[in-house]
């Protein structure tokens, strides 16, 4: 009987086939509960200010930023495959507390099923640690592409899926979204228990993250362009996020929820927008990204998208004060292919530019960095909204100018060597 622990030679493609298939199941649980989720605080909560359901929003990201490089070095330990199963098990039970919280209408509640999502589910690393176990160099970028791809779909059809688990259209819909996540949590790790062999060699070390690479910090202090580049990079994710966080409470009102909000969306159709949003970044990716590629420099995609984030963000705050849904959609279809062309082109750069010798450590600290963009633009988003309804969209555009005005500095002190 071969050692669990023996590098994968034949399985390697089923093994990345069930991977892919964990991962996306996984995330449609994922994809179904977030638009809801700062919905379902908003009316637990006499939070007038917003910044308690802000917390919460980022309470997930702040867990995984802490706790996604401890499982990389458990995983080192004992193997990939006991982290990925507890990863999968915790979404389970979480989940379910989660559907819990929403018939409890407990906010408490609410806090302890992210925050146990963010411990549990801050495995991506692990994911890429047993990527990087069971190809070769030369397949190592295709088996990243498929967990790539895992998750876009995840986020693309899990608001489906929550549109599914509604039982009306109308009112609350109470503990279905999360008890039907936690059910396609458990179907990911059935399938992981029978199907997913360990991957990891004896010797083999993880790709895991530092919190905070200082190689990669003391790289950039020293070179001008990855200072400003890194950044354009965090500036840029604060501003997204924001939006991504607040869209939710955007479209839908409620007594609780914000007055002003123009928009009167029902749960379905709200979950329909966000399904609609993650289609859009998928076509615009497969579709018009990738032939780009081979004519545009990751320079100049990455300046397009930026100035279509800000147009479409300049729309979205149009359609918002004249109530126009058509404004809405459009301005929605603008600002995610505008975030299609800025997220392979922002990797590529910062890979790009860094020395061949140390970009594990630049990319390390630009993971920290965009760990702790979300934290924050989660935590700040919802306060702008209920301090102004445009407020997070006008800020967003404007730190996508800074941001773009950055990437153009950075690129004259790339020119120069500096």
């Amino acid at each position: 009987m071969s050692s669990p622990h023996k590098p994968l030679t034949a399985p390697t493609k089923g093994s990345l086939l069930v991977l892919f298939l964990t991962v996306f199941i996984d995330l449609l649980g994922f994809g179904m509960v977030m638009p809801l989720l700062a919905i379902y605080a908003d009316q637990f909560s006499a939070d007038a200010s917003g910044w308690m359901i802000g917390i919460l929003m980022a309470s997930f990201s702040f867990m995984q930023f802490i706790f996604a490089p401890i499982w990389g070095m458990i995983s080192d330990r004992i193997g990939r495959r006991p982290i990925l199963l507890f990863g999968l098990a915790g979404s389970v039970i979480f989940y379910a507390i989660f559907a819990w919280a929403s018939h409890l209408d407990s906010l408490t509640w609410l806090f302890v099923s992210r925050i146990g999502a963010g411990i549990c589910g801050a495995t991506i690393p692990t994911t890429q640690a047993y990527i990087a176990d069971t190809t070769t160099p030369e397949k190592r970028s295709h088996g990243m592409a498929l967990i790539g791809m895992a998750m876009g779909f995840g986020f693309t059809f899990g608001p489906l899926l929550g549109f599914l688990a509604l039982p009306s259209g109308e009112g609350n819909p109470g503990p279905w979204p999360g008890i039907v996540a936690s059910m396609l949590s458990a179907v990911a790790l059935v399938l992981a228990i029978f199907l997913l062999p360990e991957s990891k060699p004896p010797g083999v070390q993880s790709t895991a993250r530092k919190w905070l690479d200082v190689g990669g910090l003391r790289l950039a202090l020293s070179r001008k362009s990855i200072l400003v580049l890194l950044g354009g990079y965090a500036l840029c994710i604060f501003a997204f996020v924001q939006f991504e966080t607040t869209l939710s409470l955007l479209l839908w009102r409620s007594d609780q929820a914000i007055e002003q909000t123009p928009f009167d969306f029902s749960w379905r159709s709200m979950l329909l927008t966000f399904a609609f949003v993650g289609f859009v970044l998928a076509i615009v990716q497969g579709a018009i990204i990738r032939p780009l590629t081979k004519r545009l420099s990751d320079f100049v995609l990455l300046q397009t998208g930026l100035w279509l984030e800000v147009v479409g963000f300049g729309i979205l705050i149009v359609a918002i004060n004249n109530v126009s849904e058509t404004g809405l959609f459009v301005g929605l279809t603008v600002i995610s292919s505008g975030f299609a062309f800025i997220q392979p082109s922002l990797h590529a750069l910062v890979s790009v530019w860094s020395p061949a010798d140390q970009q594990g450590s630049v990319l390390g600290f630009a993971q920290s960095l965009n760990a702790m963009a979300r934290i924050l633009g989660s935590a700040v988003g919802i306060p702008l909204l209920k301090y102004n309804t445009t407020l997070p969209y006008s800020s967003a555009a404007a730190l996508m100018i800074i941001t773009a005005i950055f990437i153009a500095i950075a690129s004259r002190f790339q020119g120069r060597g500096e």
